[in-house]
């Protein structure tokens, strides 16, 4: 008997503390103050293929759909979606006045190989170095290829993981979004 009325008690405290916790959790989503992930580019520095440095929140000031690559020189898919991308980039530039910027996590030993790779395929992107990862770390990019995609006034609207073929055409159905009345 005293073990029957032991395990209903402890069935009450296990219910009762699972509701407060329940309950504690749901006030504190709903809380305003609790803060939200953000849908603006951290103020990072990264270098450009010259070695001059800029602050990534630059290209959210542009006023322009802007597509931020992550990618890296070792990255099949990566290069895949880079190079997918350029067969359709200049008339995605026309239609919806888009810069892409190609970001590179390459480290130190393989950054040598950047700027053969991007003469090699013709790439017309920005190419950013990161090479210390900083950007990457500050928008939780952990595998590339990673896409990031920012509205006219600097906005982060779509954020994909990864590359499958036609993966693209995704990207520019959200591009038209970002430009229909």
């Amino acid at each position: 008997m005293w073990h029957n009325d032991c395990f209903f008690v402890l069935m009450r405290l296990i219910l009762l503390s699972s509701f407060l916790f329940i309950a504690a959790f749901g006030a504190l989503a709903n809380d305003s103050t609790v803060a939200k992930p953000k849908n603006t580019l951290p103020s990072v520095t990264v270098k450009k293929m010259d070695g001059t440095e800029i602050n990534i929140q630059d290209y959210a000031k542009t006023g322009k759909i802007t597509i931020i690559s992550f990618w890296a020189t070792w990255c099949g898919p990566c290069i895949k979606e880079l190079n997918n991308i350029l067969d359709v980039y200049e008339d995605w530039q026309k239609k919806y006045g888009c810069e892409l910027v190609a970001v590179t996590i390459d480290d130190s030993r393989n950054i040598p190989k950047v700027q053969p790779t991007v003469n090699a395929f013709g790439w017309p992107y920005t190419i950013l170095l990161d090479v210390n990862k900083d950007l990457a770390r500050a928008m939780n990019v952990n595998n590339p290829p990673q896409t990031v995609l920012l509205d006219q006034k600097g906005n982060i609207v779509y954020v994909h993981n990864g590359y499958a073929e036609g993966n693209e055409f995704e990207l520019e159905e959200e591009m038209k979004k970002l430009v229909q009345p």
